[in-house]
């Protein structure tokens, strides 16, 4: 057999192989573009499925405490009845209704986020700086924007030093959500990930977002603190300045009138030894 027949017959596979993992390939390019547009809808929809089972769960556990509570109540007059059974399985059973309401609540939160992600989701065309991935990016750069803030501009630093201080424990609990934040974070915003790595960088950039406010916050409302003191310690000063002008007045107005009336009986005394002032003249 000629070589070349040979070598087609043996090989001959290799280009509809080829072919059609150029194909997949090509439909996977455009994919990826759509993959990237509904990922926060895809992330949204796995947030409500997460949600679903957790309220299943909060509802078994509300049936179990409520089971406890039915049998302490019933072992109230036996034996086996110990002290303080029926007020744990209250408060068990209370804690229980509030899991499963906030269970319940998170549920609806989620379905909500469902409809705002299906309504923000991007065209299919629309530029990089719109998918959500890119959204998300630009908001974990712009908490670390308002950081850093307090790192160069010195005005803040000498307004708000503990916002520069990593062992203050509201900055301590930002700078640890923001590193979570950035282990979480994709190399770039076109990387194609899955929806639940999605969900968790959105949960782990609002952390920090929301650690953030609540440590500038603190931040002035300390330094609210620290200056309201001077002003009250100046109130106190000039209050009791206050006193002691009033004091010292009151205490001159009883010397003066101590003194006039001292100087009426003196002059009253020396009338009253004065022949003179006597009309008979003795």
């Amino acid at each position: 057999m000629d070589p070349i027949l040979a070598l087609v017959a043996e090989w001959w596979w290799i280009a509809p192989a080829g072919a059609g993992a150029g194909a997949l390939g090509v439909i996977g390019l455009r994919r990826g573009r759509p993959s990237q547009r509904r990922l926060e809808l895809d992330a949204a929809q796995l947030d409500v499925r997460q949600a679903q089972q957790g309220v299943t769960q909060a509802r078994a556990q509300l049936k179990v405490a409520r089971a406890e509570l039915m049998r302490a109540q019933a072992e109230r007059s036996t034996p086996r009845a110990t002290a303080g059974a029926i007020p744990e399985a209250r408060r068990r059973l209370q804690l229980a209704e509030r899991q499963a309401r906030a269970a319940v609540a998170d549920l609806k939160a989620r379905r909500a986020g469902v409809q705002a992600a299906r309504a923000m989701m991007p065209a299919s065309r629309s530029e990089i700086d719109r998918m959500p991935l890119a959204r998300l990016m630009a908001e974990h750069d712009e908490v670390t924007a308002r950081w850093m803030e307090y790192e160069t501009d010195a005005a803040k630093a000498i307004g708000f030093p503990m916002m520069s201080d990593a062992r203050w424990p509201p900055l301590e609990l930002f700078l640890r959500e923001h590193q979570q934040a950035s282990w979480l974070r994709p190399a770039t915003r076109d990387a194609r990930i899955s929806p639940a790595d999605y969900s968790a960088y959105r949960e782990a950039v609002r952390r920090a977002t929301h650690a953030f406010d609540a440590a500038e916050r603190a931040a002035r409302r300390g330094s609210e603190r620290e200056q309201l003191p001077r002003s009250d310690e100046r109130s106190a000063d000039w209050t009791e300045v206050a006193h002691d002008l009033f004091d010292n007045a009151q205490r001159a107005i009883a010397r003066s009138t101590e003194m006039w009336n001292r100087v009426r009986r003196d002059r009253g005394r020396r009338d009253d030894e004065d022949p003179r002032t006597h009309p008979d003249g003795r």
